[in-house]
């Protein structure tokens, strides 16, 4: 709330330098706060009484607005990055895939690894648990299973998450 928009009796007030002025009506607080040119803004609406401070209301927000740019800029997003294998690989395909597992993981990216099954290769799931950890050896240095293998639908599927550097 600023100006106008505060109804309290009194409030506590606090100077745009962060100094304390005591407790005053409202009114006063408005008179001190339109006398300097500035605004009169509740930071604490819920202590006794509410706690004003007199600010510039335009710059404040545009600072807040700013520090949340600089926020947002320097946050790194994470990607969930797919390999997927079946049980007939080939080894040069299985060290392609391997390559590219750890080329993700060494940008910080998550790799979600998905070995497929078709058709009678559901009575197989244990060859798929075994190239799964085959795969989980050879990324061991940039790489940490973060989900163990699980089955959903006629997929078995795992999540690598990269280690810290």
């Amino acid at each position: 709330m600023i100006n106008e928009e505060i109804r309290d009796k009194e409030v506590r007030l606090i100077d745009n330098d962060g100094a304390a002025l005591g407790i005053m009506s409202t009114k006063e607080a408005m008179a001190l706060a339109h006398e300097r040119e500035l605004d009169l803004v509740k930071i604490a609406a819920t202590a006794t009484p509410p706690v004003c401070k007199i600010m510039d209301y335009g710059k404040y927000i545009f600072d807040l607005a700013k520090k949340e740019k600089d926020i947002k800029k320097n946050q790194k997003v994470v990607d969930i990055k797919e390999v997927k294998l079946g049980l007939g690989i080939g080894d040069h395909d299985f060290d392609v895939k391997i390559k590219n597992a750890i080329k993700f993981l060494q940008n910080g990216d998550k790799v979600k690894v998905t070995v497929k099954f078709v058709g009678r290769e559901m009575n197989y799931t244990s060859a798929g648990n075994e190239l799964l950890n085959k795969l989980f050896d050879k990324v061991s240095d940039v790489g940490i299973p973060d989900k163990m293998p699980k089955m959903e639908g006629k997929r078995l599927i795992a999540i690598i998450n990269p280690k810290a550097q």
